[in-house]
């Protein structure tokens, strides 16, 4: 895990997050434990436990983009999913434990993507190897009464004048394949065919985690078939290349890596916690509500899940949950969950002065976006100051007279208003388009003016 400093960390975070300076400052600190964690004695690692957060602050604001953001900066294992999936245990629908368990197989992706990198120039080799194998095989022992073919054949069989003319051919050969000139020949190649049926089982395992199981066990027991196929040489590289690979990763190793990862340094934000906060009584879906509480707790609080590559721990994964909370508040969750999130932090609603930061400052922001876009078609597009003063300020107005939606408003905004743009910009005669408050002012204002009109467009 990174060792940087909670001020660093917020530091980070500004050059994608506009604001909030107390929600960075709380995953800063919380992030920073889980280093101090690993210093700590062996005997009282185990004792400390993570100090979970609830995000609470209306959508748009940069709850979601916060934790991301955090998960890519340490280079820790990241799940986002919506408290909203889960249903009781009983009812139709995904069981709270899937989360960890999704968690740990896009690890184990991951750290198996890493590590064909690492060995992809290794695996290359041997391709290169066998490639040649096929191109140049060799003979067996020139009897006497074959010498007159053995002239004819030279190319193509290595002969037993010694080990000299054999490696000299072979790498002249090798040389061609590296140079692409062997790129428009055929070779022979047994490629292995697998035609595993798909099969689904309910359970309350979980259907995605038995069917995965049951296709692997199905993959073991079937009999791989094997087709020679007549294919480029290039073609033969990349399977070749790919099966080497399989053959020097280590998935043992990788599973254990990525268990290990995901028990220590794993991040799971949970939105729309507030959707299952609230007393029973509803109707539907809601009498489920406090059961998925009550399944959520013993994973927040530290359990054991079974997984197809054995068994997690989840008393050191960090949760990050957010809600909006307008028809609830957090005493409305069931108290023991109240406890496993000791930290509250309270996020703030955009104004005008917020949107003009997020329009212009960000690595990533919303102006850089389109222009780049733009610039694809040959076009040349400049904001003038003016202009996104105007952006910000009908944002604002916007999410005040309708649904407060925060900074995606300002998506809907730039789509309605580059509009004509993005749809005449291959055929512009004009290569610089020039974009000032006139112009954002004329283009929203029937769509301002008309109630109707903009609570459905904007």
């Amino acid at each position: 895990m990174s060792d940087l400093k909670p001020a660093e960390i917020v530091q980070e975070l500004d050059k994608y997050i506009i604001g909030q300076k107390k929600a960075k400052r709380s995953v800063a600190i919380a992030l920073r434990n889980r280093w101090r964690r690993q210093q700590v004695e062996p005997e009282l690692r185990d004792e400390i436990a993570p100090k979970n957060i609830i995000l609470i602050g209306p959508t748009g604001v940069g709850k979601t983009e916060i934790a991301r953001r955090l998960a890519r900066l340490t280079d820790s294992p990241f799940y986002k999913v919506e408290a909203s999936k889960f249903t009781e245990v009983g009812y139709v629908g995904r069981d709270v434990e899937s989360m960890v368990r999704d968690l740990l197989e896009l690890t184990v992706n991951r750290l198996k993507v890493e590590e064909n990198e690492a060995v992809r120039d290794r695996a290359g080799q041997m391709a290169e190897d066998r490639i040649l194998d096929l191109l140049l095989p060799k003979s067996q022992p020139v009897k006497p009464n074959q010498n007159h073919d053995a002239k004819e054949t030279h190319f193509e069989l290595v002969s037993d004048r010694g080990p000299d003319t054999s490696s000299s051919t072979r790498e002249k050969l090798r040389q061609m394949l590296r140079n692409g000139k062997l790129d428009n020949r055929y070779v022979d190649l047994d490629v292995t065919e697998k035609n595993i049926p798909v099969v689904e089982i309910f359970s309350n395992v979980g259907m995605e985690e038995m069917g995965i199981n049951f296709k692997d066990m199905l993959g073991n027991m079937l009999p791989k078939n094997t087709k020679r196929r007549k294919i480029k040489v290039p073609e033969a590289m990349n399977i070749l290349t790919q099966e080497e690979t399989q053959s020097l990763v280590d998935m043992e190793k990788v599973v254990k890596n990525a268990i290990e990862k995901v028990e220590q340094s794993g991040i799971i934000f949970l939105d729309e916690i507030d959707k299952i906060a609230g007393k029973d009584g509803g109707h539907g879906p809601d009498i489920s509500r406090e059961g998925v509480q009550r399944d959520l707790l013993p994973i927040v609080e530290g359990s054991t899940i079974t997984t197809k590559y054995g068994p997690v721990k989840s008393d050191h994964i960090l949760f990050i949950a957010s809600g909006a909370f307008h028809t609830c508040k957090p005493s409305d969750l069931i108290p023991e969950l109240q406890g496993r999130f000791p930290i509250r932090v309270e996020l703030n609603s955009l104004g005008a002065d917020e949107f003009v930061r997020i329009l212009t400052e960000p690595k990533n922001a919303l102006l850089l976006q389109y222009i780049a876009l733009l610039r694809t078609d040959g076009v040349d597009v400049v904001f003038e100051d003016d202009a996104v003063q105007e952006i910000s300020k009908v944002a604002e107005d916007v999410n005040n007279q309708t649904e407060n939606i925060g900074a995606r408003r300002l998506h809907t905004l730039m789509e309605c208003l580059l509009e004509d743009i993005l749809f005449l910009a291959p055929d512009l005669e004009h290569k610089k388009v020039v974009i000032d408050g006139k112009y954002v002012r004329e283009k929203f204002k029937n769509i301002k003016d008309n109630r109707d009109l903009s609570r459905f467009i904007l």
